[in-house]
């Protein structure tokens, strides 16, 4: 019987270990160009977005140790808390990605790349945090949901760590037009790790639902990464995002 119950065991008793090393992981990356030098001035968008980044994975891990201690009241108040801070955190982020692509003067392979990186990325991030708001009542789902909306976050934090503590690992990224893709690695880390928890729920609980797709989604997210620059549609979505008056 306990071995049936591992996973459920694993996200109810333990996530918050592995989101409070997500976090850890994310203040390492960001450490020296956002936390260290909060006093420097900088603009706005950055401000706004990291502190509902921030607020947001803060919430993970206060929701995780609510379910751990079993405050479940409190849990779910909290819960109705992410209604308000997650359309603000999404919307710091489509402001922030405005701001990045408008520090060019013009629209090419860059913006192309940026905005297939940054906002199917955000968009696999509201689909798997919407699922999870869905299936609120079923405790199970909904906790396999919420645990996996750290997935689209990695590139952003890979990057970081690699091009600062690993630069050796850049001439081994794929390429894109002559450019290395390092959020291949990112991508990777976390397409297997899903792969692993897919698996682990398939050989402990029968269950194939969650994690095939959020994996689903975050093929497609990634493959678009490498494909869209190359489609029409995808140059004048982002010319229009470009030439919109949000920054």
């Amino acid at each position: 019987m306990g071995k049936t119950l591992k996973l459920n065991e694993f996200l109810y008793q333990r996530s918050a270990i592995y989101l409070i090393a997500f976090f850890a992981f994310a203040l390492l990356a960001f450490w020296s160009s956002y936390f260290s030098v909060l006093g420097r001035e900088m603009s706005f968008y950055m401000h706004f977005h990291g502190i509902f980044m921030t607020l947001w994975v803060l919430l993970l891990i206060v929701q995780a140790l609510l379910i751990r201690i079993k405050k479940y009241v409190i849990h779910r108040l909290l819960g109705k808390v992410s209604y308000v801070t997650f359309p603000i955190l999404i919307l710091s982020t489509f402001l922030l990605i405005h701001a990045t692509i408008r520090k060019s003067d013009v629209v090419d392979l860059g913006t192309y790349f940026s905005t297939a990186l940054m906002i199917n990325g955000t968009i696999v991030l509201v689909i798997i945090y919407s699922l999870g708001i869905i299936y609120r009542k079923d405790r199970l789902t909904h906790a396999r949901y919420m645990v996996c909306t750290i997935f689209p976050l990695f590139t952003p934090i890979t990057d970081r760590i690699i091009y600062k503590y690993i630069p050796s690992l850049i001439e081994y990224a794929p390429t894109m037009e002559g450019m290395p893709v390092v959020p291949f690695y990112g991508y990777a880390m976390a397409d297997v790790l899903v792969i692993a928890l897919a698996i682990w729920d398939w050989r402990v609980h029968k269950r194939k639902g969650v994690f095939l797709i959020v994996l689903v989604l975050l093929l497609c997210y990634h493959i678009s990464l490498f494909t869209f620059y190359k489609l029409e549609f995808w140059k004048a979505f982002s010319a229009w995002f470009y030439g919109l008056s949000l920054t």
